[in-house]
């Protein structure tokens, strides 16, 4: 069944000194119908995969306080990042129907999804708190949840994840499903690369510091744990990708805690992205 999904508006970001107010839009994408069979796995209500749900995410624009001229800019830029990337969620959720496993959409689409919320709702905080007061709380905007006609345990998926792409392991991982030659992640080293960190700053870049290194460990975990699964991109799309995501929220997260009291450190996002080695 088909039903109404709001639309779009045009978003307008208030200006310190009487510029309008925020108009607000709505971050809900319909999924693009599939026609499919209906399925049914541990219980689960049965649903035709012409319904593979929509994604909701809370709005940030009408969350913000008003908006330096001098940050309207990139605030607008960030804006409209966040509504791209729900609609590649969106996007992805569709072109994965029935791939994956029971916390498939959890693991590989709602999960990356807020990584990259946090790490755009920090930088909208980050521009703001330049001329004005940080605005405090955006990063509980950045979880997005799936609406009634989907479940992030979806049906005919299984644990260990999955990818639009079938068939053999990710090239230089786990070929042959030998679990002993799946490879090694490595990512480059954040802590080497950060100027003096202020007392002030110090238990928070560490505590950042050592989630780098256990989303690294989680990383490694699942490359062994999924040998064999998805097709020739699994590797990079389903652990690479949002590893990446997640190390650019921890980073960015770092730089802010730094820039509070002394300089900003530069070009730290270059260290996002990690390596398949064997």
């Amino acid at each position: 069944m088909s039903r109404a999904l709001p639309k779009y508006n045009k978003r307008r970001v208030g200006l310190i000194g009487g510029a309008a107010p925020v108009a607000l839009t709505g971050a809900v994408i319909a999924g693009t119908a599939l026609a499919g069979v209906s399925s049914d796995v541990g219980g689960a209500d049965a649903r035709t995969l012409a319904a593979p749900g929509t994604i909701s995410c809370p709005d940030v624009a009408s969350q913000l306080p008003a908006v330096p001229a001098s940050a309207q800019a990139e605030v607008t830029r960030n804006l409209d990042q966040l509504d791209q990337q729900v609609a590649e969620a969106n996007k992805r959720l569709v072109d994965t129907v029935g791939q994956g496993g029971a916390n498939f959409v959890r693991n590989a689409i709602l999960g990356p999804l807020e990584d990259k919320r946090i790490a755009t709702v920090n930088r909208i905080a980050t521009a703001i708190g330049r001329t004005a007061d940080r605005p405090a709380g955006l990063d509980a905007l950045a979880t997005c949840s799936l609406d009634a006609q989907g479940d992030p345990a979806a049906p005919g998926q299984e644990q260990s994840g999955g990818d639009a792409d079938a068939g053999g392991g990710d090239a230089g991982a786990g070929q042959g499903g030998d679990a002993s030659g799946v490879g090694t992640i490595s990512c480059p080293d954040v802590a080497s690369q950060l100027p003096a960190v202020p007392a002030s700053a110090q238990a928070e870049v560490t505590r950042n510091l050592d989630q780098l290194d256990q989303q690294v460990a989680e990383a490694n975990k699942r490359l062994v744990d999924t040998v064999g699964q998805g097709g020739p991109n699994f590797v990079r799309n389903a652990i690479l990708g949002p590893l990446q995501d997640k190390r650019a929220a921890a980073i960015e997260r770092i730089a802010i805690s730094v820039g509070r009291t002394a300089g900003r450190p530069a070009g730290l996002d270059s260290l996002a992205a990690c390596t398949l080695t064997q």
